[in-house]
């Protein structure tokens, strides 16, 4: 089996740090310091990796595109070209402000909905990478500005919420990597939109009140 691409989208830069955009970056960071695993640069590739030889299933390859959230597909292609993953075998995290802050969804398929990072990964990879969309939803006000919303940083309640749940979204991400995202939706699913059969949310005591 080929090795598995497991990446974070963000935008690279300590003023880009806690803001919505950078939800993937959070995650990712949060799963390789449960595993002890350490971030490399690697000249050839723009994007910051680190190697999980014990994953589940197989050696896990995590990165972090160093290029902006509007070029990662640019980054993930030269990694899945030089390592041979289909995009069947990339895991993407990102934030997903159509999703309520404090829940995730699994999908594998769909437009980028706005999504400049996506947009990246869909201009380079193609489709069929799997989506693990984490919720920095909705909006607020209604009023704002996409982008000053996506690159803003979390109220202080908001980060609250997403620390809370910062543990749930990494057990997820493994249940994902070990299960595949069949079993993985199966596990996690609790389908309230029945126009969306991929809808996943957190277990309903781990939402926000």
């Amino acid at each position: 089996m080929s090795i598995l691409l497991v990446a974070g989208l963000g935008n690279p830069g300590r003023e880009y740090a806690k803001t919505r955009h950078n939800a993937g970056f959070a995650v990712i960071d949060a799963l390789a310091a449960r595993h002890a695993l350490a971030w490399r640069r690697q000249p050839r590739f723009p994007a910051a990796i680190a190697r999980w030889e014990q994953a589940p299933g197989g050696t896990c390859l995590l990165a972090k595109p160093a290029t902006f959230m509007n070029d990662s597909g640019r980054a993930l292609r030269a990694l899945a070209d030089f390592h041979k993953v289909p995009p069947a075998r990339i895991i993407v995290i990102y934030d997903d402000l159509a999703i309520e802050l404090g829940r995730v969804k699994i999908s594998m398929r769909g437009s980028a909905g706005g999504h400049n990072g996506v947009a990246s990964l869909l201009e380079h990879l193609g489709g069929g990478f799997i989506r693990y969309r984490i919720g920095t939803g909705p909006k607020h006000p209604p009023e704002m500005d996409l982008k000053d919303f996506v690159l803003g940083k979390f109220t202080p309640d908001e980060q609250t919420v997403f620390n809370h749940h910062l543990t749930t979204y990494v057990d997820g991400l493994g249940l994902l990597i070990a299960q595949g995202p069949a079993e993985a939706m199966n596990q996690l699913n609790r389908r309230t939109d029945h126009n969306d059969p991929d809808q996943t949310q957190l277990p309903r005591d781990l939402h926000p009140r």
